[in-house]
């Protein structure tokens, strides 16, 4: 069977963190959906290393990394990435693998992204200008080149003319960018890229898992940028449910079994797009702080609110989690009270569904408060440890969204995570 892992809010759950946790307990991690735009951190002998394409198992000997064929690849950060790892897992090499069907990222996509970005204005989605829309929308329009095209004979000349066509399409914009500062680097990175070990992945997983080995899916963004059903058009490119593992990764549906999904303490949002429970005051900066809610990958400041269980029960629907994990629970220490919002006021009439368009649609939370618990749950070690206004919190928490919480982050440190269930 094939386990999956994602994130239930938008982005920046602490993926990379639970990746690295359940790790043990898997032969394989593979990554299923995203790009570059993925910042999965983990703390490697007190090393914060951040993955933005690598599964996040690299660090256990242990276990087979896989780059699905859902993601898209940029040679360059790629082989960054490596390089960054390599000192710290020797092997790594020996244990990555690359589906043959993964898309790639050109010089010409990351300019297609800033100019088209920059077109918006006021409208911006906040894309991380990486490439990946114009990457996954020449998948789509069956313009795209794959890792296995790396090794035709006819490698430049399919790279030349999606450039071209790049080219042509930048000729609307005004914005000019300097895409030829980045082809040295790509080539070069391309000619790396030929070197790993790059396979018929989904022919692959299935032998390994005729071999009885057990995979974990990684997915990257968060439910609610899906390209489906997050808040468009203030979404990522690609589908970061579990939808998305069965045509990210070339598996059946039958094949999956537990999907763990991920959710912080609260909510928080990096760029444009709407956040019913954001807090654009002092208890907002004051979550900011004491979460360090700055990008990974961007470093930009994250927009901070309230968690949204109406939001978040929705994300459960869609991916049929079977067990929850919560984050950054030590941030919410110092605040009292604490709330959740258990449904929206549209139009004068209060849900608990999600609104069809959240960007034109006029939405006010409707909160429940919780009493703070005052003290640091950080220092605790295990679940009877824990205040009961916490456990007060998670028993609500649950019963609201219908799934169990099987685990509870208490701080950044690897073995900083409760067995709740």
């Amino acid at each position: 069977m094939i386990d999956v892992l994602l994130g239930l809010q938008w982005g920046d759950e602490g993926k990379g963190k639970i990746v690295d946790f359940l790790a043990s307990q898997y032969n394989i991690i593979a990554r299923f959906q995203g790009g570059p735009n993925a910042g999965h951190t983990l703390y490697v002998n007190g090393q914060k290393v951040v993955l933005h394409t690598i599964p996040s198992g690299v660090f256990h000997t242990h276990c087979t990394n896989l780059i699905g064929n859902g993601v898209v690849i940029d040679p360059v950060t790629l082989q960054k990435e490596i390089n960054t790892i390599l000192p710290l897992q020797s092997d790594m090499l020996d244990r990555l693998f690359v589906s043959q069907r993964a898309h790639l990222i050109i010089p010409t996509h990351r300019a297609l992204d800033a100019a088209s970005e920059a077109a918006k204005g006021n409208d911006k989605i906040g894309s991380t200008l990486k490439g990946i829309g114009p990457a996954y929308m020449d998948k789509t329009g069956r313009n795209g080149l794959r890792v296995g095209d790396i090794l035709s004979k006819n490698f430049t000349e399919k790279y030349n003319r999606l450039k071209d066509k790049h080219l042509a399409m930048l000729k609307q914009y005004d914005t000019v960018v300097d895409w030829q500062q980045w082809e040295a680097d790509f080539f070069a990175a391309v000619e790396y890229m030929r070197t790993l070990k790059i396979v018929n992945a989904e022919y692959w997983l299935e032998g390994q898992l005729a071999d009885g080995k057990r995979v974990l899916a990684e997915g990257a963004q968060g439910s609610m940028l899906d390209i489906d059903f997050g808040t468009y058009p203030f979404v990522t490119s690609s589908n970061t449910i579990t939808a998305g593992v069965c045509s990210g990764l070339g598996v059946a549906p039958s094949r999956v079994g537990e999907v763990y999904g991920i959710t912080k303490a609260y909510c928080t949002r990096v760029g444009g797009g709407p956040f019913p429970t954001e807090l654009n005051d002092e208890t907002g900066e004051a979550l900011r702080k004491a979460g360090n809610e700055f990008g990974a990958t961007t470093g930009r400041p994250r927009r901070c609110g309230w968690i949204d269980l109406v939001a978040l029960r929705y994300a459960i629907m869609l991916s049929g989690v079977t067990k929850l994990i919560m984050t950054k629970a030590d941030v919410l220490d110092s605040f009292n009270p604490i709330k959740a919002a258990v449904a929206y006021l549209v139009d004068g009439k209060e849900t608990k569904e999600l609104p069809y368009d959240l960007c034109d649609t006029d939405v006010t939370p409707i909160y429940q408060s919780f009493a703070g618990w005052d003290q640091p749950i950080s220092a605790c070690t295990s679940y009877n440890e824990l205040p009961q206004s916490f456990k007060d919190y998670c028993r609500f928490t649950e019963q609201y969204l219908g799934a169990k919480i099987a685990y509870v982050s208490n701080g950044t440190g690897r073995d900083q995570l409760l067995n709740i269930s």
